[in-house]
C-alpha cells in the first residue's frame, strides 16, 4: 500500500451519548477511582492472607475447590440447564468483547476461589498456579526471589487463566513465544467431571496443544504449570528515536531485535526485551532491554528511573521524549518496568481522564490510578457500550513480521490510530497444527528474525479513538473491524478474541484453524457440553434456538475450510 491518503468523510452529528462520553471524567473521578482503590486493596489483602498459607494448605483447598467444580457439572441435566460456563460476572473480564452468551441460557460454575499460587518450585523452575492468579500478584512473589515467568503480560489485572485460553503476549515474546507457549502442564476438568493433567508428551498431549485460544470450551482450566526463568533487580533499556515512512520505522523496528545475519538465537545479539510505538506515520521510538544487576545499575553515572511512582509521567509519553533528545539509556526496576503500562492502561488513561497526564493531577490523585477496567465496564450502561464499539478500536493484529510495514499503512489509512504498539513473538512450528500456526513453508524461506522452528510474528496494537472520530466525522466502526478481519485473513494474520469481532463462522473458520480444536472437543466430550469457540466469540445475544442447537450437538464442519 504506497497511498496513504486517509479518505475524506462527512461531519457527524452529536447526540446525548457523546455528552455522556465527553463528561465521563467527572463519574471517573467522584466514583470509579475511588471504588477501584478500595477494589484493588481488598484484592491485595486476600493475595496477602493466600501467601501466609503454607504451599499444603493452598493444595489443599485447591483439591476441595476441584471437587467442588466436578460435583457441580454432574448436577447439570443437559436437556434443561444450558450449556457451561463460568459463573464470572460479564464486566469483570479485562477484554472488550460482549459477553453476550451469558445473556442467554447457561449452567454456570463458580471458579472465583481458584486465586491461589500453589507451589514456587526453584529446582524445576516451575510455577504453579490457578487461574484467576493475576500478573501483579505472580510478580510480587517472583521478583523478589529474582525469578519471573518467562512472559509477564504488562497488566496488573490480566489473569492466567485469560492469557492461556485466549491471548498472552510481552516483550519478551520473541524469545519465548506467546504466554501459553511457556506453559508446561494444564490441569483440566473435563466435561465428564475426569480431572486430568495435560502436558506435550503424555496421553493427553492433543488436549495440550488445543487448550490456547479455545476460550475455555474444552474443559475447565483449575491450574497451569509455567516456565519460570531467572531475572536481575534492573532492565538496561535503550529508547532508540527512527524517523522516516511507515515502511521505515516497520525496518527499523525489525533491526532493533532481529539481526539481518538470521543470528536470532544468539543472545549478544538479541535482547531480553522490545517494543515499539509508532507516534505518527513519520515518527517512532522503539525499546531494547536486558536485565542488569543492582551493582551495574547503581554505578556512577547511571540513570535509574523509577516509572512505578504514582507521580512520573505516563511511560508512552516517556519514551516519546526520545524523538526530540535522541537515543538514551536508563535504568528501571524490574518488576515496574513489567507493568510499566498499567497506571496510564497504555494510552486509553487519555481518553478515560483527558487530564490524567498533567503534572498537578500526577502528583494529588495519580495514586488512584488506573480506574477498573471491570468497574467502568459496569457503569458504563448499554448506550455508552454500544457506542464505544462504533467510535473507539482495541484491537490487536497479529501479523507476520516481514507485513509489518503493510499493517502500520492499512490501519493509517483506514483509521488513522496513534500510538500504535508493536510487540515481536515467535510462532512456534508444532507437532500438530493449532488454532493459529506459521505460514505453510516459511523455514525453506526464512525471513528477517525468522528460525527453522518458528516464524516471527509482531502484535500491532491498535488501541484509541480514530482519528475521523477525534475530528468529529463519520466513522463506522464495525465496518472498519470487518475490513480488519478481511485483511487478516489474507496475510495470514490473526485476530485475539478477547476483542469485539465481526466475524461470521466461516470467516471464523478462515481464519483459524479448526481440524485439531474440533477433534479434541469430540473426543473429551465438550460438544453439547461446553460452548464452542465461536459460539463464545460471536457478536449478539444468543437465540433459544442457537442454544438448542449447540446443546444438540449441531456441528457446521464444513466451516472448517483449508486454503
Amino acid at each position: 500500500m504506497s497511498d496513504l491518503q486517509a479518505p475524506l468523510r462527512p461531519k457527524r452529528k452529536k447526540g446525548l451519548v457523546d455528552f455522556l462520553v465527553q463528561f465521563r471524567w467527572i463519574f471517573v473521578i467522584f466514583f470509579v477511582l475511588p471504588f477501584s482503590t478500595l477494589y484493588y486493596f481488598l484484592i491485595y489483602l486476600g493475595d496477602v492472607r493466600s501467601e501466609m498459607k503454607s504451599y499444603k494448605q493452598r493444595q489443599k483447598e485447591h483439591d476441595e475447590n476441584v471437587l467442588k467444580v466436578v460435583k457441580r457439572l454432574k448436577q447439570r441435566n443437559p436437556k434443561k440447564d444450558g450449556l457451561v460456563c463460568t459463573a464470572r460476572k460479564p464486566w469483570i473480564a479485562v477484554g472488550m468483547r460482549n459477553v453476550d452468551y451469558k445473556r442467554a441460557r447457561h449452567y454456570e460454575v463458580d471458579l472465583s476461589a481458584f486465586r491461589n499460587i500453589l507451589e514456587i518450585d526453584k529446582q524445576r523452575m516451575i510455577a504453579r498456579v490457578e487461574p484467576l492468579v493475576n500478573m501483579g500478584q505472580i510478580t510480587r512473589v517472583t521478583v523478589p526471589m529474582n525469578l519471573s515467568l518467562a512472559v509477564v503480560a504488562e497488566l496488573d489485572d490480566l489473569t492466567v487463566g485469560g492469557l492461556i485460553n485466549g491471548y498472552g503476549i510481552e516483550g519478551s515474546s520473541h524469545i519465548y513465544g506467546l504466554f501459553s507457549d511457556t506453559v508446561v502442564a494444564y490441569e483440566i476438568v473435563l466435561a465428564d467431571g475426569r480431572v486430568v493433567r495435560a502436558t506435550k508428551d503424555n496421553e493427553y498431549s492433543d488436549l495440550f496443544y488445543a487448550i490456547p485460544w479455545s476460550q475455555g470450551t474444552l474443559g475447565f482450566l483449575v491450574a497451569a504449570e509455567i516456565k519460570l526463568i531467572p531475572v536481575k533487580e534492573y532492565m538496561r533499556l535503550t529508547y532508540t528515536p527512527v524517523v522516516g515512512n511507515l515502511q521505515d520505522l516497520a525496518q527499523g523496528y525489525m533491526d532493533s531485535f532481529a539481526p539481518r545475519d538470521g543470528d536470532q538465537d544468539n543472545p549478544e545479539k538479541v535482547p531480553d526485551f522490545v517494543e515499539g510505538m509508532v507516534y505518527s506515520p513519520t515518527e517512532g521510538v522503539f525499546m531494547t532491554g536486558r536485565y542488569a544487576s543492582k551493582e551495574a545499575a547503581k554505578k556512577k553515572g547511571n540513570k535509574i528511573n523509577n516509572v512505578g511512582w504514582w507521580f512520573k509521567p505516563w511511560f508512552y509519553q516517556h519514551a516519546q521524549t526520545a524523538l526530540k533528545k535522541g537515543e538514551f539509556v536508563e535504568y528501571i526496576p524490574t518488576r515496574e518496568y513489567y507493568h510499566r503500562h498499567t497506571r496510564c492502561l497504555y494510552w486509553e488513561g487519555k481518553l478515560i481522564l483527558p487530564f490524567g497526564d498533567q503534572w498537578w493531577f500526577r502528583f494529588l490523585l495519580g495514586w488512584l490510578m488506573p480506574p477498573k477496567v471491570s468497574l467502568l465496564k459496569a457503569t458504563q450502561g448499554e448506550s455508552i457500550r454500544n457506542y464505544y464499539h462504533e467510535m473507539h478500536v482495541i484491537q490487536d493484529m497479529l501479523v507476520p513480521l516481514y507485513k509489518v510495514g503493510d499493517a502500520l499503512e492499512w490501519v493509517h489509512h483506514e483509521m488513522e490510530i496513534y500510538p500504535i504498539w508493536l510487540c515481536p513473538h515467535r510462532l512456534f512450528k508444532l507437532p500438530v497444527k493449532t488454532m493459529v500456526y506459521p505460514e505453510p513453508g516459511f523455514e525453506q524461506h526464512r525471513r528477517q528474525g525468522d528460525t527453522p522452528y518458528a516464524q516471527m510474528f509482531t502484535d500491532v496494537g491498535v488501541y484509541y479513538a480514530p482519528g475521523p472520530v477525534l475530528r468529529g466525522e463519520v466513522f463506522d466502526g464495525a465496518e472498519a473491524v470487518r475490513k480488519l478481519e478481511q485483511w487478516l485473513i489474507k496475510n495470514h494474520s490473526f485476530q485475539p478474541q478477547y476483542a469485539v469481532s465481526e466475524l461470521n463462522e466461516k470467516d471464523f473458520w478462515r481464519m483459524f484453524d479448526a481440524d485439531l480444536y474440533e477433534h479434541v472437543r469430540r473426543k473429551y466430550g465438550a460438544v453439547g457440553t461446553f460452548m464452542s469457540v465461536y459460539y463464545k466469540s460471536k457478536k449478539g445475544r444468543k437465540t433459544e434456538k442457537e442454544v438448542q442447537e449447540a446443546e444438540q450437538a449441531h456441528l457446521e464442519t464444513a466451516y472448517a475450510e483449508a486454503d
